[in-house]
């Protein structure tokens, strides 16, 4: 049996994931989550192969819970499913340890065969996720600053675009202020802005800030 979690903080979505995938022999259902905390919580008390996940999330965001579940669970595959476009997250989210990434408007055909590609093993790429990782190696697009931070400076700098204060972060992310701030000059070089204003303006001009 493939073992699956569904994290999403709506209720009603985690309902339709699973009225898709029901009729999926071979698919169980170890536990639902609402929030990165929650989710967090059952990858320590329930054995999972595939984890569904959301980006935006009460709390520890969709990127929080990626992160340390890539560092805490090796042979746990993931597979974003977003409300946002591909080309606003999903070669961040490949690059950052993502197995997949799909829109929650995605088929039911779609969703099963990322399911089934991320189990085994492989990426699961979306014609357009592909479309974007190919200009991107070919250079066929310059890509926008964003596209090229790590991880852990992609979850500051959605936090400091969301008006997080930087003890705030520090106390979220485990860290001391003084790498928060570390994080947010390296931010502002590679952003090329001057402030934390200018940040949420970058985000906001780009789609990336997740309510």
């Amino acid at each position: 049996m493939l073992r699956i979690a569904i994290v999403d903080d709506h209720q009603i979505v985690r309902a339709g994931f699973r009225e898709m995938l029901a009729e999926e022999l071979g698919f169980t259902f170890p536990f639902e989550a609402a929030s990165g905390e929650e989710a967090l919580q059952g990858l320590r008390e329930h054995e999972v192969d595939v984890l569904l996940l959301d980006l935006s999330l009460p709390g520890q965001s969709g990127v929080d819970v990626l992160r340390a579940a890539r560092q805490r669970y090796e042979k746990l595959r993931i597979l974003v499913l977003s409300g946002f476009p591909e080309d606003r997250y999903a070669l961040a989210m490949i690059r950052n340890g993502a197995d997949g990434y799909l829109c929650k408007d995605c088929s039911r055909e779609d969703l099963i065969n990322a399911i089934h590609a991320v189990a085994q093993g492989r990426r699961y790429l979306s014609p357009r996720t592909a479309e974007l990782l190919a200009q991107e190696l070919t250079g066929g697009g310059a890509g926008a600053p964003h596209e090229k931070l790590s991880d852990r400076e992609l979850q500051v700098f959605l936090r400091l675009a969301r008006g997080e204060s930087v003890s705030d972060i520090a106390g979220v992310l485990n860290l001391s202020v003084k790498t928060v701030s570390t994080y947010r000059s390296r931010l502002l070089e590679k952003l090329q802005v001057s402030s934390n204003a200018e940040l949420a303006a970058y985000a906001l001009r780009h789609g990336l800030l997740i309510e």
